[in-house]
C-alpha cells in the first residue's frame, strides 16, 4: 500500500523541482555559512584578511548575507513552496518549464553574486547590494516563481486555500513590491548605478525593504513552512486554524510599518520612528499567538520529542520565533535603542532569529522533506540528532556573545568621567570585544560544523535511495536514479512506448484529491 501511495504521489505531482531546490539549499548552508565563520574570525584576528580586498570583510560580509539569505533561505523557500502547494491543492505544478526556469534562474543569480560582490560591484544597500542587471533578473525569476505558485492554486482540486499558501503568497508579493521599489536606480555603467532615491527618502525606503525583507521573506515565508511541516511532522491538526489566519492578516498589514524603528535618532522625522516601535510592540502579539499556535500542535505527543529529532528542530525554532520577535520591538523603543543601536547587540538579535528561528524551521523542514520525496528513511537518524544539539548549541554561543559584546560597548560608548568627557576610547571598546568575538567564531564554527554533518547525511540519503532504487519504485520505471529528467525520460519512452506520456499525466491528474489531509 506504502509503494502503491508513494506511486501515486510520484507520478501525480512535480517533485524533481523540488529535489533539486532542497539539495542546493543544503549545499549553499555550508558555503554561506562557511563565509560567515570566516569574517567572523576576521574581526577577532585580523590577519586573515591577508591584506587582500578580495578577502575583505567589507567585501566578504555581503556574500555572505546573500548566501544565507538568499541562497539557501531562496531555495528552502521554494523547495517547500513548491512542494507545499502541490500537496494541499492536489494538482501539479502549473509549468514544469516555469519551475525549472525558476531553478536556474535563481541559481544564476546567486552565481552572479558570487562573481560581482568579492570584486566591489554593489550598491551598498543593506539586503540589496548587488546591481542592477542582477536586480532585473531577480525581478523576472521571483514573478515566474510567484506565477506559477499563483496559477497552481487557481487550478486547485479542493476548495479551500490552505493557511500555508496564503503565506508563502503574502510573501511573494510583498516581495515583489518591495525589491522593485528599492532597487529603482539610475544605471551609468554596466555594473554601476546610483539609487533613485537621495539622502533619508533614500534611507527610510533602503530599511522599508530591509525590515520587511526581514518581516515578510524571513518571517511570513517561513511560518508558511511552519504551518505546513509542524502538522505534518507532529501527525496532529494546527492547533487553531482560527488563530493562523489571524496571524497571517496581522503580520501583512502591520509589518510594513515597522522599517523606521531602524533609523531612530537620525535625520528621519521623529515622529515616524516613533509610529515604527508602536506598531513594533503591537506586533508581539500576533506574533506570538503564531509561535504557540505551532507549539499548542504538539497537544497529546509531546512525547515525540523524546525521539523525533526533526520535530526538535521544528520546536526550537518556534522557541527562537517567540524571542526574537520579542526582542526586536523591545529594542525599537527609544530608550533602549540609545543603547543597543549601533551595537553587536543587534548582530546578535539578528542571528538568534537567522540560526534559531529561519535555519531551524528549514533544516527540519528538509529532513521531512529527504524521506518523502526519496522514499527512505535518513542515512543516520544519529547524525540529525548530532546535528541538532551542535545547531543548538552554536547558536546559543554565538548569541550570547553577541548579547554580552553590545551591551558592553553601548554602555563603554556613553559612559563620561568626572569631568564630562568620554571614559573610553572607541579603540579601547574595540579592544575589549576581543574574547567575544573569537567566542563568537566558536559559536558559529559549531553550527558550521552541524551544517556540513546534515550535508553528508543528505548525500548519503540520495546515495541510498538510488542504491535500493525505492525512488525508481516510486516511478514505476527501472531507470537509474542518477540520471537526470530529460535522460531518463527519453529512456523509458525507448524502453517502455507503452508508458509515453505518463511522466506529464502519471494517469492521475484528472482525478480529484480525496482529501487534503491526505497530503
Amino acid at each position: 500500500m506504502e509503494a502503491t501511495a508513494d506511486r501515486v504521489a510520484e507520478q501525480k505531482y512535480n517533485f524533481e523541482v523540488v529535489r533539486w531546490f532542497t539539495v542546493m539549499a543544503v549545499v549553499y548552508l555550508v558555503i554561506g555559512a562557511s563565509v560567515g565563520v570566516y569574517i567572523a574570525s576576521e574581526l577577532a584576528w585580523p590577519f586573515l584578511n591577508f591584506d587582500s580586498p578580495y578577502l575583505s570583510f567589507g567585501r566578504l560580509r555581503p556574500l555572505h548575507t546573500n548566501a544565507v539569505i538568499f541562497a539557501f533561505g531562496g531555495c528552502t523557500l521554494m523547495a517547500t513552496a513548491f512542494y507545499t502547494v502541490q500537496r494541499t491543492c492536489g494538482v501539479k505544478l502549473w509549468s514544469d518549464k516555469l519551475a525549472w526556469f525558476t531553478f536556474w534562474g535563481w541559481n544564476a543569480i546567486i552565481l552572479l553574486a558570487v562573481l560581482t560582490l568579492p570584486l566591489g560591484l554593489t550598491q551598498s544597500k543593506e539586503y540589496a547590494e548587488l546591481e542592477w542587471p542582477v536586480d532585473i533578473l531577480i525581478a523576472v525569476v521571483w514573478l515566474a516563481f510567484t506565477f506559477n505558485f499563483i496559477m497552481t492554486i487557481a487550478i486547485r482540486k479542493s476548495s479551500h486555500i490552505y493557511v500555508s499558501n496564503w503565506f508563502f503568497l503574502g510573501m511573494m508579493i510583498m516581495i515583489v513590491y518591495l525589491h522593485v521599489v528599492n532597487s529603482l536606480a539610475i544605471p551609468v555603467g554596466v555594473f554601476k548605478s546610483y539609487s533613485l532615491f537621495s539622502g533619508v527618502q533614500d534611507a527610510m525606503i533602503q530599511w522599508w525593504w530591509g525590515h520587511n525583507a526581514v518581516g515578510f521573506y524571513l518571517t511570513a515565508g517561513f511560518l508558511g513552512i511552519m504551518y505546513y511541516f509542524v502538522p505534518k511532522q507532529a501527525n496532529r491538526p494546527v492547533y487553531s486554524y482560527r488563530l493562523s489566519v489571524i496571524h497571517f492578516w496581522a503580520l501583512m498589514f502591520g509589518y510594513v510599518w515597522l522599517g523606521a524603528h531602524h533609523l531612530q535618532y537620525t535625520a528621519l522625522p521623529d515622529w515616524t520612528g516613533s509610529l515604527g516601535a508602536a506598531v513594533s510592540l503591537a506586533m508581539i502579539i500576533p506574533s506570538w499567538g503564531g509561535a504557540v499556535n505551532g507549539m499548542m500542535t504538539l497537544s497529546g505527543a509531546w512525547d515525540k520529542l523524546r525521539t523525533d529529532y526533526v520535530l526538535r528542530f521544528l520546536i526550537i525554532a518556534l522557541a527562537f520565533y517567540a524571542m526574537s520577535t520579542f526582542e526586536g520591538p523591545v529594542m525599537s523603543l527609544k530608550t533602549v535603542n540609545a543603547l543597543s543601536h549601533y551595537t553587536d547587540w543587534t548582530i546578535g538579535h539578528v542571528h538568534s532569529g537567522a540560526l534559531g528561528w529561519v535555519a531551524g524551521i528549514s533544516i527540519g523542514a528538509i529532513y521531512h522533506l529527504m524521506t518523502r520525496l526519496w522514499y527512505t528513511e535518513m542515512w543516520s537518524e544519529k547524525l540529525v540528532n548530532v546535528h541538532f544539539w551542535t545547531a543548538t548549541i552554536g547558536t546559543v554561543i554565538y548569541v550570547v556573545a553577541m548579547w554580552v559584546s553590545g551591551i558592553m560597548q553601548g554602555l563603554m560608548w556613553r559612559a563620561y568621567d568626572e569631568y564630562g568627557t568620554l571614559a573610553y576610547t572607541f579603540v579601547e571598546s574595540v579592544a575589549a570585544m576581543h574574547p567575544y568575538y573569537a567566542m563568537r567564531a566558536v559559536g558559529g564554527g559549531i553550527f558550521l560544523f552541524g551544517a556540513t554533518i546534515m550535508l553528508f547525511n543528505v548525500l548519503m540519503t540520495v546515495r541510498q535511495s538510488a542504491k535500493q532504487g525505492s525512488l525508481s519504485t516510486a516511478r514505476g520505471t527501472d531507470i537509474p536514479d542518477v540520471w537526470p529528467d530529460f535522460v531518463r525520460d527519453y529512456l523509458t519512452r525507448r524502453l517502455h512506448p507503452e508508458s509515453d506520456g505518463a511522466s506529464d499525466t502519471g494517469g492521475y491528474t484528472n482525478k480529484p484529491a480525496t482529501s487534503q489531509s491526505k497530503s
